[in-house]
């Protein structure tokens, strides 16, 4: 806990096993009170090496449903346990459980209600192996999406990220995609509800067993971010409804 929040990690993981146990190894016990792995029908593994490792809530989806949905059970599973702060992490060991701390003392200080561990601030991207094409279609999709959205991130593509308990109950994050693209939806509909996000500087790793997407995922990718923003701007204007917004 941080002045009396309580703090639980979700890990949405798919294939995890050969890089759970140094993620989980390098979670700042001493502040998160509940750990939830969620296993979106993993072919390794990764049930098995989350049980050794104790992991406090273990969920697992007898069929794949993506991305998107694992993120669903995740946080279904944080708010139903009462969780004051939820922290998105991946398994994979991209992205450095040691920021958790500082990520949660911003929200728990009532200073922003979100927070995204931002791969673009400074330079660890490249410094971590991000491959170039990545990096170029990162920068200018997020200045097409901050034009669009009217805000100023780094970057709306980090998949490490913690939220308040009022933001994910104000949300409506399972109206979202169970796909990719359901991080892009949520950020936008975290925006439609006047919720300002904070970012961090986070370095990250790229290597052969962390998570990735093939191009024709990232196309699709690409084009679901692009169309979320431009929904986003036209139901801003008033020119159409989305279903992404009917909570507003």
């Amino acid at each position: 806990m941080i002045n009396g929040r309580k703090i639980v990690v979700v890990m949405p993981a798919y294939n995890a096993e050969q890089t759970l146990e140094r993620t989980y190894a390098e979670i700042p016990f001493g502040i998160v009170d509940e750990v939830i792995l969620t296993d979106d029908c993993s072919s390794d593994g990764t049930v098995g090496a989350a049980r050794r490792l104790g992991i406090s809530h273990i969920l697992r989806h007898e069929k794949n449903r993506g991305y998107g949905g694992n993120q669903k059970t995740c946080y279904d599973k944080a708010l139903e346990l009462g969780a004051d702060i939820v922290v998105m992490l991946h398994p994979d060991y991209q992205y450095t459980p040691l920021l958790i701390e500082p990520m949660c003392h911003v929200i728990a200080s009532g200073l922003y209600p979100v927070m995204l561990g931002s791969r673009i601030l400074g330079k660890g991207a490249l410094r971590g192996g991000m491959p170039r094409v990545k990096y170029f279609a990162n920068r200018c999709l997020t200045l097409f999406q901050n034009i669009l959205l009217n805000q100023k991130l780094s970057e709306y593509h980090t998949g490490f990220r913690a939220f308040s308990a009022e933001v994910l109950r104000t949300v409506d994050y399972n109206s979202c995609s169970d796909d990719f693209v359901f991080d892009n939806q949520m950020l936008a509909q975290i925006f439609w509800h006047g919720f300002e996000i904070g970012e961090i500087t986070c370095p990250t790793k790229y290597f052969e067993e962390a998570s990735s997407i093939n191009f024709r995922r990232s196309a699709v990718y690409g084009l679901g971010v692009i169309r979320t923003s431009l929904v986003y701007r036209l139901s801003k204007w008033g020119l159409i409804k989305s279903r992404l917004w009917k909570k507003s």
